[in-house]
């Protein structure tokens, strides 16, 4: 374990923790990012509505790998569905979690 696994945690011993546990993987992508390519079973919810969807996200009851173009915009929505009490976690850029999976 390294220094900075030891002080931030390992996300990815968080993502197969997550993945272990029926996680869903939200997209905070734009609709037309996600039509370009996206992980094959993620469910695209644009982070401008990311807010108006917490109780629809709350009625899945499993935790949430949250992913988009570079980890910046899943970043926001992990923190908003974590202050709205949902189990949440930052997967950053699809394309990069895509291969964690």
């Amino acid at each position: 374990m390294g220094l900075l696994d030891f002080l931030f945690g390992n996300k990815d011993n968080t993502i197969k923790d997550f993945k272990t546990r029926d996680a869903i993987i939200i997209d905070v992508r734009t609709i037309k990012e996600f039509k370009q390519g996206a992980i094959s079973g993620s469910k695209n919810i644009p982070l401008q509505t990311i807010k108006s969807k917490i109780e629809d996200i709350k009625k899945y009851n499993k935790p949430v790998i949250t992913c988009c173009a570079s980890g910046m915009r899943s970043g926001s929505a992990a923190s908003i569905l974590k202050n709205n009490g949902i189990e949440a976690i930052n997967g950053g850029g699809w394309m990069s979690l895509n291969s964690k999976l």
